[in-house]
C-alpha cells in the first residue's frame, strides 16, 4: 500500500464531492487520459477536466461517496457512488463505479471508471429507451456521439 497515491486518491475524490474541480485537476498529470463506458476514451488535462465539469453541470444536486481507495506505487483502484438527478430528463440516477488508475510523478496519469451502462441506460432515459435499447451497440454509439458532441459544445463555451 502506498500512502502517498491513497491520500492522492482521496484529495481527488473528496475534490470531486464537493465539486471543486480546480482540486481535482490538481490531481491529474498534463498526460492524463480517461475512459469510462459513456465517454469511451479522453486525453489530455483540458479534455479531461472539461467532462468532469461537464458533468458536474449536469447532474442537479450531484452526491458523491467514495469508499475502498487502494494504491501501490505504481496503480490505484476505488469504489464511488454518484447520486443526481440527470437534468435532460427529470430522472434519478444512481451510478455504481468502479475505478482504477495508474500513477506517474506523483499524479494520476490513467483514470478508468467501469460502470454497468445498460444498468445506467434506465436510470437515466427511463422506459422504454433505457430498458429496450441500452445494451445495443447502435443505441450506446448514439449515446456517446451524443455526449461527444455536448463536451465539444460545452468546450466551445
Amino acid at each position: 500500500m502506498d500512502d502517498r497515491h491513497v491520500a492522492l486518491l482521496g484529495t481527488f475524490f473528496e475534490a470531486f464531492r464537493q465539486g471543486d474541480t480546480a482540486a481535482m485537476e490538481r490531481c491529474y498529470h498534463p498526460d492524463v487520459s480517461f475512459g469510462d463506458p459513456l465517454f469511451q476514451e479522453l486525453d489530455g488535462r483540458d479534455r479531461v477536466m472539461a467532462m468532469w465539469r461537464l458533468v458536474l453541470s449536469r447532474g442537479s444536486g450531484i452526491e458523491v461517496t467514495y469508499r475502498d481507495l487502494a494504491a501501490s506505487s505504481s496503480a490505484g483502484s476505488a469504489r464511488w457512488t454518484a447520486r443526481y438527478t440527470l437534468t435532460s430528463t427529470g430522472r434519478e440516477v444512481v451510478n455504481e463505479v468502479e475505478a482504477f488508475f495508474r500513477f506517474e510523478d506523483g499524479l494520476i496519469v490513467r483514470h478508468h471508471d467501469d460502470f454497468d451502462f445498460r444498468h445506467w441506460s434506465r436510470m437515466a432515459l427511463g422506459k422504454p429507451a433505457g430498458l429496450l435499447l441500452g445494451w445495443t451497440p447502435m443505441f450506446r454509439k448514439t449515446i456517446r456521439d451524443r455526449a461527444h458532441q455536448a463536451l465539444d459544445e460545452f468546450q466551445l463555451s
